[in-house]
């Protein structure tokens, strides 16, 4: 711990009273946790299996651990707990599953699980879809409030209110039925759980002896009643948290749980983490000099010894197509000066419309490029199917998953039959599969029907049984069987457009069952854990939902992302795009308390540059097919002036003749860099 600055090392060594690590971009929070967690273990006793450690992303729950594991390479790490919160949460549902009245194999819901669930009730009771909009998300935001559906019920004001809340309580009930959880109960079962029994609440405040939670302010109503649950009374408790970097109030996120902590934990010791070891001064003079127009509970500025670096530079654009080619050839010029790599640079903006024009013009220079939130490989149609059979073999009560397979490979069973199907389960109030096994649906099928749902229950009766009794590398080759015996690959070639998207969705088939064997390979290495399938999938759909905007490989590309999905990450060189009023800040969020959380996308924005930060805007753009003009965002005139190098006097249009010159001064740039190379 030689290395840690005075700050850091009070934060390591506090372990009296619970503590706040108000951590300021870039100021080695993470460093802190791990280390801290080295120190419980060496110097005052704890057992890794006593320490838990929590974040929000898989990615970040990784890397803490490999931290953690090589500070800790004279010591044992093992049984140490890093997870997120969700993982957190659905390793106590799966130990207390018993207590929240499930079965042990419940499936986890995905959101386009939950989207079809919800269409099905609206049908089922007669509701107008386009009525109950957006009720999805405002099911999301009562689960995270620990609202339940008699209390939005209660809080509803009108009769649309009241119809939404019957859909939430038709929803959870429904949930139930499957066996099922959606992605929020992770959070919010524990939560009811401990608060109606507090025998169990204690069990596992005797197992978390040591709770440590990165990016608090992240945390929203549901997170943080659990993290007051687990640490009790005792509050043997680290958080780490920027205030200043809460950006997801849209998910429920409430940066006032930081504050909150003071009034919970009267004994609360607060440190500040503001050196900064990421940027220049002059980057670090501008974010402070923004974020301080925010109202504060905690004060705190950022500052390095990196020096002051280059000059914030400022380009107005005539409109977005020169903006965005503007960009581009900035970066080129850039580029070939200084030598530097295309992972050195990140293009961020507000809004993923604002990538097309970028895209366009870094194909047009051949310049590769990763955008972020792309395609999921668990949103892939294949990758859904073999999935759907496994969560079915796991739990045979998940109809999302029974609809999705049972005609996948083709079985001759039509829309008619599963129809009676359906109606039959409903009347009887079980589950399709089970439909399968009654001796009632001789009254209602014909023989050629009825023989053909039989025997597709019957089969997967028998997975189910087989499923039981495998585990470790037996059941992964029990999944290849599952493949083999539908013959899944000959059902790709016959329903792909070309034989070349069958080879491809044929390989990403193969990636899953090589990611399947990985993680019982690791849970047998690690712990010396023999997984069963169960196990096995739930980890993967909760993986699929966590990651899906997380990139794990390395790549020498341009990274193009919104600012939300850039938090957590640095570049050496940072294009700013589109910093218009209306565009940043939102048009939406004009008023506070959203303007606050726009100052806080743009600090964030800021401070995700190292050496250099390009801000442009457009001074005018096409809407609605015709050309508007933009104002610049009042985020730039609380910049201090003197850090920045404007180009473009705002509210002054550039002519064609100044965007032609700048457009030949940097060609000619660029031709004499090559020239200068070539000898």
């Amino acid at each position: 711990m030689h290395s840690l600055n005075p700050r850091q090392l009070e934060a390591v060594l506090h372990i009296d009273t619970p503590l706040l690590v108000l951590a300021g971009a870039g100021s080695g929070k993470t460093r802190v946790i791990t280390e801290k967690i080295a120190h419980l273990v060496r110097k005052h006793d704890y057992k890794p299996h006593q320490i838990y450690a929590v974040t929000f992303t898989n990615k970040a729950a990784r890397e803490m651990k490999e931290r953690v594991t090589k500070l800790m390479v004279d010591t044992p790490a093992k049984g140490l707990n890093v997870s997120t919160f969700h993982n957190l949460g659905l390793n106590i549902i799966r130990q207390e599953y018993k207590a929240l009245n499930y079965k042990a194999n419940f499936s986890i819901m995905d959101a386009t699980d939950s989207g079809q669930i919800l269409k099905e009730l609206m049908k089922k009771n007669d509701l107008d879809p386009e009525e109950l909009a957006g009720v999805q998300w405002e099911i999301s935001a009562w689960k995270n409030q620990h609202l339940d559906p008699q209390i939005a019920l209660e809080m509803a004001e009108d009769p649309l209110g009241q119809a939404r809340a019957r859909l939430y309580a038709a929803y959870q009930k429904q949930l139930h039925a499957y066996n099922a959880v959606d992605f929020d109960d992770l959070i919010g079962l524990p939560v009811r759980l401990f608060n109606e029994q507090p025998q169990i609440l204690e069990k596992w405040q005797n197992k978390v002896r040591y709770l440590l939670v990165d990016e608090y302010q992240d945390t929203n109503a549901a997170q943080y009643k659990l993290v007051r649950q687990l640490v009790g009374l005792n509050g043997k408790l680290t958080v780490v948290g920027d205030d200043d970097q809460s950006i997801y109030a849209w998910r429920g996120a409430q940066p006032e749980n930081l504050a909150l902590l003071q009034q919970d934990f009267p004994g609360l010791h607060l440190v500040k983490l503001e050196q900064n070891y990421r940027s220049s001064q002059r980057i670090l003079n501008s974010a402070n000099q923004l974020i301080a127009n925010n109202p504060h509970v905690f004060e705190k500025r950022l500052w390095s010894e990196m020096g002051m670096g280059d000059p914030i530079r400022v380009i107005a654009c005539a409109n977005e197509n020169q903006e965005a080619e503007r960009v581009v050839s900035e970066l080129v010029v850039h580029k070939f000066q200084y030598r530097t790599k295309n992972r050195d640079y990140a293009i961020l903006y507000r809004g993923n419309h604002q990538a097309r024009l970028i895209e366009r013009a870094l194909r047009e220079q051949n310049l590769p490029y990763i955008l972020s939130g792309g395609q999921s490989f668990f949103d892939k149609a294949e990758i859904k199917d073999v999935m759907s059979y496994l969560k079915l073999i796991v739990n045979p009560d998940d109809d999302a998953a029974f609809l999705r397979i049972i005609n996948t490979p083709r079985r001759e069973i039509g829309a008619t039959t599963l129809e009676k199907l359906a109606t039959y389960a409903t009347n009887r109030g079980i589950s399709l599969f089970d439909a399968t096994q009654e001796f009632g649906l001789t009254q209602i099928l014909s023989e050629k029907s009825l023989k053909r749902v039989q025997l597709f229950g019957q089969v997967l009766l028998d997975w189910v049984k087989e499923a039981e009794s495998v585990e470790g590398v037996e059941m992964v080759a029990f999944v290849r069987g599952v493949l083999d015996k539908i013959e899944y690959d000959n059902w790709l070639m016959e329903t792909a457009s070309s034989v070349k998207t069958a080879e491809k969705r044929i390989e990403n088939v193969r990636d899953l069952l090589l990611w399947i064997e990985r993680i019982v390979k690791k849970a047998d290495e690690e712990d010396g854990d023999q997984l069963k399938l169960a196990k096995v999938v739930s980890h993967m759909t909760l993986m699929d939902i966590m990651e899906r905007n997380e990139d794990e490989k390395e790549h020498d590309m341009i990274s193009l992302m919104t600012l939300h999905a850039s938090k957590g990450l640095e570049f050496p060189h940072v294009f700013l795009v589109g910093v218009e009023e209306e565009m940043l800040p939102h048009k939406q969020n004009l008023e506070s308390p959203g303007l606050e959380e726009e100052r806080r996308l743009a600090y964030v924005g800021i401070t995700r540059a190292q050496r250099s930060l390009t801000i442009t805007y457009a001074q005018k753009r096409r809407k609605y097919g015709e050309d508007t003009p933009c104002e610049p965002s009042r985020f730039l005139y609380e910049l201090p002036q003197e850090v920045l190098q404007w180009e473009g006097k705002p509210g002054v249009e550039l002519s064609k003749e100044e965007v032609k010159a700048h457009g030949n001064a940097q060609l000619e740039q660029i031709r004499a860099l090559l020239a200068a190379k070539a000898k």
